[in-house]
């Protein structure tokens, strides 16, 4: 596919906690270039971005010296927003997907409704409220904030788990492939009856 025809969305976003710039594409190799300044979270997008097979170009600066939660919070925000604007009309697309994804021990349920209506709802216990120097509770706090700005219904589910580490690998290994899946073309109408999403 040439570089022309590729889904993709750009956002720059400043404020006095954060300033984020990025370009998601849907079609590519799948891979991260840049980092957020967070090492857990950066191992997160990369696993996202490998089983997406989405390329995210990242340049971040947050206040990190206060804590995580400024940048985690506002980079689900802007990747949302350049999710929404890659997926343009959502002509074609496949829009619905949902996988029970193990990670070890870890079994976690994602499902996605590419619906154009923001919806989040999440059953996950973290064992330890730290990964490292990550708090646990950003990962939710990180899907909720990309769910509301790609305006998506996401449903994320733990049925086993008691590895925080793996938990949050499951969640994210999962959300790739189940965007993977949704945003593939299989078609040329929008998967609506209304006929928009």
């Amino acid at each position: 596919m040439s570089e022309l025809n590729l889904r993709k969305g750009g956002v720059e976003r400043k404020t006095t906690e954060t300033a984020i710039k990025l370009e998601l594409v849907l079609e590519k190799e799948g891979s991260l270039q840049g980092r957020s300044g967070i090492g857990f979270l950066d191992h997160m997008l990369e696993l996202l971005m490998k089983h997406s097979g989405f390329r995210l170009k990242l340049e971040v600066a947050g206040d990190l010296q206060v804590d995580f939660h400024h940048t985690v919070e506002d980079l689900g925000l802007c990747l949302g927003e350049a999710f929404k604007q890659a997926l343009g009309a959502k002509k074609g697309i496949v829009r619905y997907s949902s996988l029970a994804l193990p990670m070890d021990e870890a079994l976690v349920l994602c499902a996605v409704d590419l619906s154009g209506r923001p919806g989040f709802y999440a059953d996950l216990t973290f064992p330890t409220e730290k990964i490292g120097e990550f708090d646990s509770q950003l990962i939710t706090a990180f899907w909720q904030a990309f769910a509301q700005e790609a305006k998506i219904t996401l449903h994320l589910k733990q049925i086993t788990g008691e590895d925080a580490h793996h938990l949050a690998e499951a969640v994210f290994k999962g959300m790739g492939r189940i965007l993977r899946e949704a945003v593939r073309i299989e078609g040329e109408t929008i998967p609506s009856s209304k006929g928009v999403l």
